[in-house]
């Protein structure tokens, strides 16, 4: 046996002593891939190991002001999505990729959708029901009609809506605690490479002679009474011809994001700048992951996300259905609707007003997500300590994260409306009040910069297509809108903490233009052409966004949201590179330098995630053996340093005096 053959065998997990079906596998794989480069496709095809289940017997769902009707809908509700690039009925029919290539060769009814499978890469368990009827874990949404590369006709499609990156879990006492609107625990990396495995399995299988039972079981399933020899070859054709978009399709990863983390915003750029407009040198790598953020009583910020960059809702919510594949239009002519998107404004503005409530005020009940209350059945409050606790709270926290909210405190000084200048050069200001949330500038609060940098820095190209010949030359994107933003500071005025007022300019298409303000009017046209497909008036659209400016900014700083519900938002730090709460409050040198992530079992004594003192981990590999990620901090963009509680500090009122990343005295 040649030496390339034995390496084969070896990475198949076959045996010399299989040779017979071993010779049958490699010839058809040679047949089916023409290629040498065996070990990449052996990779390509074998699944990631994935962590075991934590045991649990029951599911608890916390009081946050939801009812079980809502949850139903906010779970499975689309929004246009077609992030897993099949039909959804290759995907609810799809077996789960064998663990050794050999296992292709016999017969399975495990599917990729398995209560016991796709929970390992950190989805929620749901049953079934009219928004589920294959009972999907939550996250999971339908979108009918839609047309996916490498297909030559429409299908409906599968993809995440809000509830698969903002619905939490933790296990404890062999429950299952859900928490709406809570960081998500998934790892969609490992969910790609799986995705890809199977269907990698069940290509090669439909070219194994007399062990093709993989693929025919896929194909009756799919085709059901359509099944006949000729839909067979077709659906067979089909699979190669999205396989072959999917290898053109890979990205490229400088830092794992793992579980609970996604690089949001390069996804979302790339996605939009670099594949609907399809121009590869708008392309970033996945270099900046951040923990999925909690979203409850978000609605009523001033700012969101973590780097405080987007001010409207409907944009941020638009953006991140684009960013999970909606399809957006970037070539039909300028008038002929171009930034038609598969993108339900209506949904997302269900989902908004749903976790919004009707109000944010004084005076009236709260009647959107609430924050979840820590379960007494866990461990009993100490109110003494608690007590002690909030005293703390207001002397070194809440200057940056507001009073608690709804105290006395809290309505005095941290809200109010947001104020801007319009087109016209007029003051205009929101008709309802915000919470005003803080941005704390980095040199302050000392947390690494690998996400603040993204819109600080990254710029984009949609002038044209450099890419393309001159005699196929395009013009640009054809953006031309309004955004709103901060004008460049007078460099002769002095140095002031505040920004500049916020202002309404015109933006269109340039060579080198910010990241920030493109993707802000990218999706201001994308609503604006939805509403001129559904004949949405100019008095009737304000319904569907709400009374916010879409105003953007970069570089002024990570925000310092409220505290309510923190203890059910582990990991911490916006990049989850901190395990649990007391890491959070120790000095950096007492933090972990490896933390391990995808572990849904709960630490209730130092409240986070818990972590296993005898795992064995190695800095700089990705994953354990046992399938958790290891987030290496010493890895740029995995920084664990700043925000920090040290004898380092100094007691003064003057942040400028404290060393950096230091914010109070060691507790």
């Amino acid at each position: 046996m040649s030496s390339w053959t034995a390496r084969l065998f070896s990475g198949l997990n076959l045996k010399p002593t299989g040779i017979a079906l071993g010779t049958i596998l490699l010839l058809a794989l040679l047949a089916f891939l023409g290629s040498s480069k065996f070990g990449a496709i052996v990779e390509a095809l074998t699944p990631p190991v994935l962590p075991e289940l934590a045991q649990s017997d029951q599911q608890v769902w916390l009081e946050q002001n939801w009812s079980a009707e809502t949850r139903a809908r906010f779970h499975h509700v689309s929004q246009g999505t077609r992030t897993l690039p099949i039909p959804y009925e290759w995907f609810v029919n799809l077996e789960r990729p064998s663990e050794s290539l050999l296992g292709i060769l016999f017969s399975s009814d495990h599917k990729l959708i398995d209560n016991d499978y796709l929970p390992r890469f950190g989805f929620i368990k749901d049953k079934v029901s009219a928004n589920n009827p294959d009972g999907l874990p939550i996250g999971f949404a339908r979108t009918p009609s839609q047309n996916l590369p490498g297909l030559a006709h429409k299908t409906t499609a599968i993809g995440f809506n809000c509830a698969a990156c903002h619905t939490g879990q933790f296990v404890y006492d062999n429950k299952q605690y859900v928490i709406e609107g809570g960081p998500a625990m998934t790892d969609l990396g490992k969910l790609t490479d799986a995705l890809g495995a199977a269907l990698g399995q069940t290509a090669l299988s439909s070219k194994l002679p007399l062990f093709n039972g993989r693929f025919n079981r896929f194909a009756r399933n799919v085709l059901g009474e359509r099944y006949s020899d000729a839909t067979k070859a077709q659906l067979n054709a089909e699979l190669l011809a999205v396989l072959e978009v999917l290898k053109a399709g890979v990205d490229t990863v400088e830092v794992t994001e793992g579980y609970t983390r996604v690089d949001a915003l390069n996804r979302i750029g790339n996605q939009v700048f670099s594949r609907d407009y399809p121009h590869r040198a708008n392309y970033a790598p996945i270099e900046a992951p951040v923990n999925f953020p909690h979203i409850w009583t978000s609605s009523w910020f001033s700012w969101v996300q973590y780097d405080g960059s987007i001010m409207s809702p409907i944009v941020r919510n638009t953006g991140e259905a684009l960013g999970v594949t909606a399809f957006l239009d970037t070539k039909s002519p300028l008038d002929e609707k171009r930034f038609g998107s598969s993108v339900p404004i209506d949904h997302l503005s269900w989902i908004e007003r749903t976790l919004a409530g009707k109000a944010f005020a004084p005076d009236e009940p709260y009647t959107g997500l609430g924050q979840p209350a820590w379960p007494e059945a866990i461990a009993p409050i100490d109110r003494k300590l608690a007590q002690r606790g909030s005293e703390l709270y207001a002397h070194y926290c809440q200057g940056c994260h507001l009073p608690p909210l709804g105290s006395e405190a809290f309505w005095q000084n941290n809200y109010g409306p947001i104020r801007w200048t319009d087109a016209k050069g007029e003051e205009r200001q929101t008709r309802e009040s915000v919470i005003q949330v803080k941005l704390i500038p980095h040199q302050q609060i000392g947390t690494d910069m690998a996400q603040a940098n993204i819109l600080m820095t990254r710029t984009v190209d949609i002038s044209g297509r450099a890419d393309l010949p001159q005699d196929k030359q395009v013009s640009g994107m054809g953006l031309n809108t309004l955004v709103c933003g901060h004008l460049p500071a007078d460099p002769a005025a002095p140095p002031s903490d505040k920004l500049a007022p916020l202002v309404t300019v015109p933006f269109s298409d340039g060579g080198n233009v910010p990241f920030a303000l493109a993707l802000g009017a990218a999706v201001q046209q994308t609503i604006n052409t939805w509403f001129e497909q559904n004949y949405v008036s100019e008095a009737e659209r304000e319904s569907y966004t709400g009374d916010r400016p879409n105003c953007l900014q970069a570089g002024a700083g990570y925000r310092a949201r409220p505290l309510n519900g923190v203890w059910a938002t582990a990991p911490f730090l916006h990049n989850g590179s901190v395990p649990t709460l007391m890491d959070l409050l120790s000095p950096v040198s007492e933090r972990p330098k490896l933390v391990q992530l995808g572990n849904t079992r709960f630490d209730a004594h130092n409240v986070g995630i818990l972590q296993d003192p005898d795992l064995e981990m190695e800095a700089g590999k990705a994953y354990a053996d046992n399938g958790l990620f290891i987030l290496d901090t010493a890895i740029p963009g995995n920084h664990n340093t700043g925000h920090e509680f040290s004898d380092a500090y100094i007691p003064s009122n003057d942040w400028d005096a404290q060393p950096k990343g230091v914010i109070g005295p060691a507790l």
